[in-house]
């Protein structure tokens, strides 16, 4: 079981390495390519376009044809893409090499989770998720200090070589610890309804990033034209069914709301750098603090799952990361509430971005539908993490004054954590969530 989980962690942290880690070396990337600094945004906008795109192709392979053929094949696209990124001759070579890389990493994280759902006993699944999860918060603080080390005294293309051989031992481990077997989903595959999720999903993202009204409108209409293909289709790649737990149901807006909450992490060093005149490095420092925080909770969150079950978690998770964006939204003009704001933050975050929506889900969920049920998780996260940035920028654009737009958004993040926090009280108490196995589920109403 340790092997697995080993294995599962280690793509899980190359994966979220690859995102993390090319921050600082955009100033040398663009000056290479002579690319302007607003064209350099394309690194990362791209990445989370394919990204959701990978997602829903992943997650619906992995409930056709098993877990094993799906995440190794995940890594080794991750693994092309990381090769043709430090040989790219121009920049429009290297965004190709950053979607394929994109199209392998995005669907490693919900086969993960779905292996463990399947594989791990209910009593377990949450230090096991929780383990899993750190992995990915581990690369989210070293990342930016590997990547501008790397580009300091090397190359910023040297940043992907540790890829390859990363992927060449994860696909070997693969091999080995991932169940060969897993129960598939029969009938014919429905690539209209991928096609059509795929393309509604990319319309709505280019809306939200790009304030594109019409396009995300379209993508809008091209989401309810897929939900009314898979209500007549036979073998629908996103059963319905899914959507008919209120438990379930819950889940998605929760990790809608958590993403939009994550929105908020993203300003902090700005914020920092114009209300206090902090160094960047200082404001860097601050931030880091948090994610330090964050990556030490997720285990305990993650072994608290299996102790008071999810509910409870997600209620402490909300509570405290509700306090700390509010200490930081009254305070953050001052250090010492600020470096206070995080690690209450971080405390919180780490529990609720660690596992327990992912324990909800696949507590909930069978295993011929669970990766799809686990994607689809990943995607609302994705998609509220896009409404949080934007939220921020429309306070910090609109208000009166810099300093005033700071607290407007900050106080406004405190009420979308009371909504979470409203959310979370709806959940299954312990009892409730342990009450029915999950073999009797996948015999059940789904």
């Amino acid at each position: 079981m340790n092997r697995l989980l080993w294995t599962l962690g280690l793509g899980v942290f190359a994966g979220a390495l690859d995102l993390s880690v090319l921050s600082p070396a955009l100033p040398a990337l663009g000056r290479d390519f002579s690319v302007q600094t607003g064209d350099l945004a394309w690194v990362f906008t791209l990445y989370l376009l394919v990204t959701v795109v990978s997602i829903a192709l992943a997650s619906t392979l992995a409930d056709r044809y098993g877990r094993r053929p799906v995440y190794v094949a995940c890594v080794a696209v991750f693994a092309a893409g990381s090769i043709l990124a430090i040989a790219a001759p121009s920049y429009a070579v290297f965004l190709a090499a950053r979607a394929i890389q994109a199209l392998g990493a995005g669907g490693i994280f919900p086969v993960a989770t779905a292996t463990i759902g399947d594989v791990v006993p209910a009593g377990r699944r949450g230090a096991a998720l929780g383990m899993v999860a750190a992995t990915w918060g581990l690369a989210a603080v070293v990342g930016p200090s590997l990547g501008g080390l790397i580009t300091h005294y090397v190359s910023w293309r040297w940043i992907f070589a540790a890829n390859v051989p990363l992927a060449v031992a994860v696909i070997a481990r693969a091999l080995r610890d991932i169940p060969s077997e897993a129960p598939r989903r029969r009938g014919r595959f429905d690539a209209v309804g991928l096609a059509l999720l795929c393309v509604g999903l990319l319309a709505v993202m280019d809306g939200l990033i790009g304030a594109h009204l019409v396009i995300g409108l379209l993508g809008g209409a091209v989401l309810s034209g897929f939900v009314v293909w898979e209500t007549l289709t036979p073998s629908p790649i996103v059963p319905l069914e899914l959507l008919s737990r209120p438990q379930l149901v819950t889940t998605y807006a929760l990790e809608l709301i958590i993403g939009v909450l994550e929105g908020s992490l993203f300003f902090i060093p700005t914020v920092l750098v114009g209300a206090q005149g902090l160094s960047y490095a200082a404001a860097g420092f601050v931030a880091a603090l948090g994610a330090l925080t964050f990556v030490v909770v997720i285990p305990a969150s993650g072994r608290a799952l299996d102790r008071i079950g999810s509910r409870d978690v997600l209620l402490l998770g909300t509570a405290l990361t509700e306090l700390g964006l509010a200490i930081f939204a009254l305070g953050f003009q001052m250090l010492a509430p600020a470096l206070l704001a995080m690690i209450v933050a971080g405390a919180g975050f780490g529990a609720l971005l660690g596992a327990p929506t992912r324990y909800i889900v696949t507590n909930e969920t069978p295993e011929r539908s669970r990766a799809t049920a686990v994607g689809l998780l990943s995607q609302m996260l994705i998609v509220g993490q896009i409404l949080g940035t934007a939220m921020a920028g429309n306070f910090f654009a609109t208000a009166g004054s810099e300093i005033a737009g700071y607290r407007h958004a900050y106080l406004a993040f405190c009420g979308v954590a009371f909504v979470a926090l409203v959310l979370a009280a709806r959940l299954k108490p312990q009892r409730d969530e342990r009450s029915r196995p999950i073999e009797e589920a996948a015999a059940g109403a789904l």
